[in-house]
């Protein structure tokens, strides 16, 4: 009997392969495994409306759980994989058994780099980190995030609109220093100050500690905040474990080509855990973001079908935070020149982020179309003229460059 194919991981790039493998018209047992017990979940929502109690985890599925049954995707949940044997073509499981398999796909994700999770201190990945925090974020609750990088960011919008007093401390001189260039994440240190949160930049924590007040956050240079509630966001650490164990090739990710292949024969890997080649940035990437992993996912399970795929996709990603919606595409950079259309001050904007006539990245706030119309474009090496595109009463698709 043929070994099905396995999916590791029951994310959004896990979920999406699967469902891309029978849409191209694999039709032989297709196996999705995930240690989490849920049901797969959209994540985004966890930090914003799950959180906040505004929907409950029914209400944030990638599929309802007849859809799994219906495509004949037997989903394990709750269930861990130990370890790969890609010689023998066998995982181990947590309980003790193999798990023979054709063809992997490793959508492993990651996971929130943390301190030790005690009463008072907090991470929020997964719908399991749920229900402590948010008994703590009750109106009146001093609550100190660490970390204001989208996640952070987002759970101190959050935890001010449920009537806590917030502190949110970041490392970097400037919340979403990361993904955002300096004119902008300025503009988000402002809002944060604007919607009543103390913001402090440049904090290098020391310690976290529990004590009779509270839990205590201490700086290097001597600061401290106390707060009921302590939550850890500095970033995710790509779930790389059982690749390196069994020896797939591994760098600030899972290495893998453009249609998702690994090192090891049959083994494939999509998602935030996967780093991939593009051809538009001319080197490799890694990518955290919702779209990108059902993307890729999606291309990834295509491939894996039998198809011909070469994935290169132009990076998006979305945050709401404070009633404002946040959208990136590209690779926005303090480097690139910087158009403005519309205006910071009243939030209704989006910036163009160029080397030369050549568009890179941009970020806007409530314009999606001219957000679509960049990612597009930069997808297309189209070339701009920056006269046109810096024109507030011209029309954004008279700034392409059309060749004669």
């Amino acid at each position: 009997m043929t070994a099905p194919v396995v999916v590791v991981g029951t994310g959004i790039a896990g979920v999406s392969a699967a469902e891309a493998m029978r849409a191209s018209g694999y039709d032989g047992r297709l196996v999705l495994i995930g240690d989490e017990p849920e049901l797969p979940y959209r994540r985004p929502p966890v930090s914003k409306e799950v959180v906040r109690g505004e929907r409950d985890a029914d209400r944030i599925r990638i599929k309802p759980e007849a859809w799994y049954a219906a495509h004949d995707i037997e989903l394990r949940t709750g269930v861990r994989v130990e370890a790969i044997d890609v010689t023998a073509r066998s995982l181990d499981l947590d309980a003790e058994t193999a798990q023979p398999y054709e063809r992997l796909l490793l959508a492993t994700g990651g996971r929130a780099r943390h301190v030790s999770a005690t009463d008072g201190i907090h991470t929020l990945r997964t719908l399991a980190d749920v229900p402590r925090l948010r008994a703590g974020l009750v109106p009146g609750a001093h609550v100190v995030v660490v970390g204001a990088g989208l996640i952070g960011s987002e759970i101190a919008a959050s935890a001010r609109t449920m009537g806590c007093e917030v502190t949110l401390l970041e490392a970097a001189g400037l919340p979403l220093a990361r993904l955002l260039p300096t004119v902008l994440a300025e503009h988000y240190a402002a809002l944060h100050r604007a919607e009543g949160t103390d913001l402090h930049t440049g904090v290098e924590v020391s310690s976290i500690t529990e004590e009779r007040d509270g839990t205590v956050v201490r700086a290097v240079d001597g600061r401290s905040w106390t707060g009921s509630v302590v939550v850890v966001a500095v970033g995710m650490q790509p779930a790389t474990e059982l690749a390196e164990a069994a020896g797939i090739d591994v760098a600030n990710g899972i290495l893998v080509d453009a249609a998702g292949r690994t090192s090891a024969p049959g083994v494939f890997a999509a998602g935030d855990v996967a780093n991939i080649p593009s051809a538009l940035l001319g080197t490799r990437h890694r990518v955290e973001h919702w779209q990108h992993a059902q993307h890729h996912g999606t291309a990834v399970g295509r491939a894996m079908a039998g198809l011909d795929v070469a994935f290169d996709e132009v990076p998006w990603c979305w945050s709401d935070q404070y009633g404002r919606t946040l959208q990136v595409t590209g690779w926005p950079s303090s480097g690139h020149d910087v158009v403005l259309r519309g205006e910071l001050a009243t939030d209704d904007f989006c910036a163009f982020f160029l080397d030369g006539d050549r568009l890179w990245g941009a970020v806007s706030i409530d314009r999606p179309i001219e957000v679509r119309t960049a990612r597009r474009w930069i997808g297309e090496e189209a070339r701009l003229d920056v006269s046109r595109l810096a024109d507030q009463g011209a029309d954004l698709a008279d700034a392409l460059v059309r060749d004669a």
